[in-house]
């Protein structure tokens, strides 16, 4: 009985059936190809005719992606008459688009291969990396020139980091920081501003970053949230002397565990939480300085130092509406893009350079922009412009 049983080479047919898909859509493409020549010449091959506006001159063949495999299409040439066809157009039309999924998928942090893997699935070959990196260099041009564009409009809230990376250097695999700026513009809207190389986060490379962004517009500046950082502050009080400095409270807080024992960490964290429960800077600057004391008295001299003389930077939040506090206290926004950033590196491992690095970094960043930040408004600055309002009708009465 067994021997009447019939075994399929399922791979085997799967390939015949794929190549005989493959034949009847190159036939029948060149087969379309033929007859729009025939339409054009107002005859058909070797056909003599009155009506005849060209000859045959041969053919050449290009190569057609279709999701059922590469076909070879074979162009026909016309002596007097132009050969145009609509097949040739769509094909055009579909390598644009194409191209825009393969950098796409690129960006999104898919690796290589998966794009490779991607591409043989939809359309029914690979496109190689090589494909790919040429692609790349096409939208890097784009990415520059986004990331050199001018900033027309106010952004009151920025968010302001570092990124570092690993680039090669002289033989040797150096650190190098990318210096990012998110703002908030007026709208509510989240934007990246921008990014720059800064070998280091130091006073020059923060200075230089500040002043690349105000020749491009950035204006209207109330409020930069970043870490602790001695060269940003400096050369944001020379750029950008209006504005108020925001330290993150997130990174605050750790620098305050760094010097008490891990046991202590969960009652001193439920102490500092305290201070930022306040209803308003006074408040809560008074509670800070309860637990200071109730530090000291716990043997912690170096916590309750730092907070004496740190926790007034992680206060000026407390300047702006109620409803903004939650989201400008932190850097938790470029946090997270750092985080994405980083996710996506791992593959990478080493740039061979800055400019690289650079390149990467801001193709990340626009995608994730275009992404998740479009639709979805960060905040409703209209608090903020009733309560500017309102300060500035209080000092006229005042006067």
């Amino acid at each position: 009985m067994s021997d009447n049983i019939i075994r399929l080479n399922k791979t085997l047919i799967k390939d015949n059936l794929k190549d005989l898909v493959r034949n009847s859509v190159e036939e029948t493409l060149n087969a379309l190809l033929d007859h729009e020549a025939n339409e054009l010449v107002k005859a058909e091959r070797y056909e003599r005719s009155g009506n005849r506006q060209g000859y045959r001159s041969g053919h050449y063949d290009r190569t057609f992606t279709t999701t059922s495999g590469d076909v070879t299409l074979h162009v026909p040439k016309l002596k007097g008459i132009r050969f145009e066809t609509a097949i040739i157009e769509r094909y055009r039309r579909r390598e644009c688009s194409v191209e825009e999924a393969l950098v796409e998928m690129y960006f999104a942090g898919v690796s290589l291969r998966r794009v490779e893997d991607i591409t043989e699935a939809l359309w029914g070959s690979k496109v190689s990396p090589g494909t790919i990196s040429n692609l790349n260099k096409k939208a890097y041009e784009h990415i520059e020139q986004w990331r050199i564009r001018p900033l027309a409009e106010e952004y009151p809230y920025i968010y302001v980091d570092g990124v570092f990376l690993k680039r090669s250097w002289g033989g040797e695999v150096k650190n190098v920081s990318i210096l990012i700026a998110i703002g908030v513009n007026k709208d509510g809207y989240r934007e990246i501003l921008g990014a720059v190389e800064g070998m280091k986060e130091d006073k020059e490379s923060w200075k230089n970053f500040f002043i690349f962004l105000k020749k491009r517009g950035l204006s209207g500046v109330r409020l930069v949230i970043g870490d602790k950082c001695l060269g940003m502050l400096e050369s944001l009080e020379e750029v950008y002397p209006n504005a108020k400095y925001q330290r993150c409270t997130v990174h605050f807080s750790r620098n305050v565990f760094s010097v008490i024992p891990h046991g202590k960490i969960p009652i001193v964290n439920r102490m500092l939480k305290a201070i930022h429960a306040q209803e308003n800077k006074n408040t809560a600057r008074v509670k800070a300085q309860a637990v200071a004391q109730q530090l000291r008295e716990m043997k912690l001299t170096a916590a309750a130092k730092k907070i004496e003389t740190g926790i007034d930077e992680t206060l000026t939040y407390m300047d702006y509406p109620a409803q903004h506090w939650n989201r400008i206290r932190t850097t938790n926004l470029i946090e997270w893009v750092n985080r994405e950033i980083k996710r996506r590196i791992w593959a990478i491992g080493v740039f061979s350079d800055g400019q690289s690095a650079l390149m990467f970094v801001c193709a990340r960043l626009c995608y994730v922009a275009g992404t998740y930040w479009e639709k979805n408004r960060y905040l409703n600055m209209e608090h903020l412009f009733e309560q500017e309002k309102e300060r500035s009708f209080e000092q006229e009465s005042t006067c």
